[in-house]
């Protein structure tokens, strides 16, 4: 039950997930400054110059079992827009969460977004059966709430001063899930977002 994820690909019409790996770092690097990502205080995106430190802390929590690294990729160029995890793995009970995402800022409020979640979503309940599938985010991240309300996801509660960030403000966690139960009406209404941008 230890290794409940092993590393795996995921391919899609705009984006494609694949296991992280340090060979990545100079692209992420190039990604993150796009926006200058690592401004923003409500949220932690990794600095041009801690990127390694960051790609090796997830790697290293791949090891110990606790998360599933990936990076994003655009599915027609291969350029690097991000990282997302599966994180929080909780075999024991069927959970995990799909957390520490970040795109480069001219891919968001795009269709890769809704594919990425749409994809690692549908593996989480038809591959690994999970029960539920949570997402966190800061009470800050305005944007980040009202993008996992769009999934469907439904708020379960808030964490009250549940991280200290790294301007030491102390902020809430907002914390959603999608039931197993709940995964097909969910899936439908995905799939129907990305149709509009299909036919568009």
């Amino acid at each position: 039950m230890r290794q409940w994820i092993k590393p795996f690909e995921l391919s899609g019409k705009y984006i494609n997930l694949k296991p992280l790996t340090i060979g990545y770092c100079s692209d992420l690097i190039t990604a993150v400054e796009d926006g200058n990502l690592w401004h923003l205080w409500f949220t932690s995106i990794p600095h041009p110059d801690g990127m390694a430190e960051e790609i090796e802390c997830r790697l290293n929590l791949q090891k110990n079992y606790e998360m599933a690294p990936f990076v994003i990729l655009d599915a027609n160029t291969g350029l690097a827009i991000g990282m997302t995890t599966y994180c929080r793995l909780d075999p024991k009970n069927l959970r995990l969460e799909i957390g520490y995402t970040w795109y480069r800022k001219s891919y968001q409020k795009t269709p890769a977004n809704t594919e990425c979640k749409l994809m690692l979503l549908d593996y989480a309940f038809q591959q690994l059966g999970c029960a539920a599938v949570e997402f966190r985010t800061n009470a800050f991240n305005f944007n980040s709430r009202r993008a996992i309300e769009r999934l469907g996801a439904r708020l379960d509660g808030i964490l009250r001063s549940a991280r200290i960030m790294p301007n030491g403000v102390i902020c809430d966690s907002y914390v959603y899930s999608i039931l197993s139960c709940e995964w097909p009406a969910v899936k439908a209404n995905l799939q129907y977002k990305l149709s509009y941008y299909h036919n568009n």
